[in-house]
């Protein structure tokens, strides 16, 4: 496990009347890949000026490998922040505003040509040394303003939502590129979006946030497969959210008139839960080889699946599949005891 670089305890930031961070606790590691993930206004990049010295905090504190530097100035600190508006300097060439940093630290000329040169070749911009930056496109720019943030080698770069002016294609190009950036230059990377799929594409850990709290800290993964509660449950992916469930005992879960064999456990006996069923583990089957039984209601093609409706006695379940079913048509409902995934009532 690497070392913990940054710690924020019991973090809290007031704006005048509103609370924006509410008591927030969180380790970052060495050479990690997080990200803050939540809609806006949830405190993410209010987190990350926090961090990087911009804004001070109301209460709580910022360790940097142990030492508080909630008071420390933000060019102080061994962090860099890229900006989704990336504040390149029009008047210099990609190399002057790569350098300017070094510059300003009043590093020598040769120190100054090697460490440009060889951030240039880390974000494949060889040759662009002369070229105005007005002239290059959005996601050149982008590259720039990360070169110009990692020539300084901090031990903590900073990214907020950097990839929000982008295109579509170009963002997925720039999601792989910057997780490969990261990689090459072994330092931690706190990046903040409110893009789902940017997020579990990218990281190593999402901090899924919400109203100034963090919901689930987590891999990729746990926090699409294992959410902790419905937030998170419907911000990440798309979900069928069953509210009235009943944990009966460990590894069994009632809703909708049947019990199911899960693989939950630590619930009370009979505690009231909710359950969480992803639309691409249901499978429709014929009715006489379910329990659940419904009608479907409507269906889309959505590129690489069908989205169809299914209404049923209790709910309308979403499902996404490969396979076409006729609007009107009986279906049955399938499911394995690893497709449920039972939370905590909110």
């Amino acid at each position: 496990m690497n070392r913990k670089i940054i710690e924020l305890k019991q973090l809290s930031k007031n704006f005048g009347e509103q609370q924006v961070l509410k008591g927030i606790d969180l380790n970052i590691y060495e050479n990690e890949f997080l990200t803050l993930l939540g809609p806006s206004g949830c405190g993410k990049t209010t987190t990350l000026r926090i961090i990087a010295g911009f804004d001070e905090p109301s209460g709580g504190e910022v360790l940097f490998h142990g030492t508080d530097i909630s008071k420390v100035p933000a060019y102080k600190r061994d962090v860099n922040t890229v900006f989704q508006k990336y504040a390149l300097f029009p008047f210099l060439n990609v190399y002057d505003n790569i350098a300017f940093g070094l510059k300003i630290k009043k590093k020598d000329k040769k120190t100054i040509d090697e460490k440009v040169k060889n951030t240039l070749k880390l974000v494949g911009l060889e040759g662009f040394e002369k070229r105005g930056v007005t002239l290059l496109s959005g996601g050149q720019q982008q590259r720039i303003a990360i070169a110009r943030a990692l020539v300084n080698e901090p031990k903590v770069l900073l990214l907020d939502e950097p990839l929000g002016a982008l295109d579509a294609k170009l963002r997925k190009e720039m999601q792989s590129e910057l997780k490969k950036i990261q990689q090459e230059v072994g330092i931690t990377f706190i990046f903040v979006t409110h893009d789902q799929e940017e997020a579990l594409s990218m990281s190593d850990t999402v901090v899924v946030m919400n109203e100034g709290i963090i919901q689930q800290i987590g891999s990729p993964v746990d926090i699409y497969n294992e959410p902790e509660n419905r937030f998170v449950a419907g911000f990440i992916g798309e979900s069928n959210i069953i509210e009235n469930a009943v944990m009966k005992h460990d590894l069994l879960v009632s809703f909708d008139g049947f019990d199911f064999e899960c693989v939950d456990k630590g619930f009370k006996d009979n505690e009231e839960t909710e359950v969480v069923l992803r639309p691409e583990d249901i499978d429709i089957v014929s009715p006489e080889n379910s329990r659940i039984k419904g009608q479907v209601k409507s269906i889309a093609f959505k590129g690489v699946h069908y989205e169809i409706h299914v209404e049923t006695p209790f709910r309308n379940y979403l499902i996404h599949t490969t396979d076409y079913f006729e609007p009107g048509l009986n279906v049955g409902l399938s499911f394995g005891p690893e497709d449920i995934h039972v939370m905590y009532k909110m």
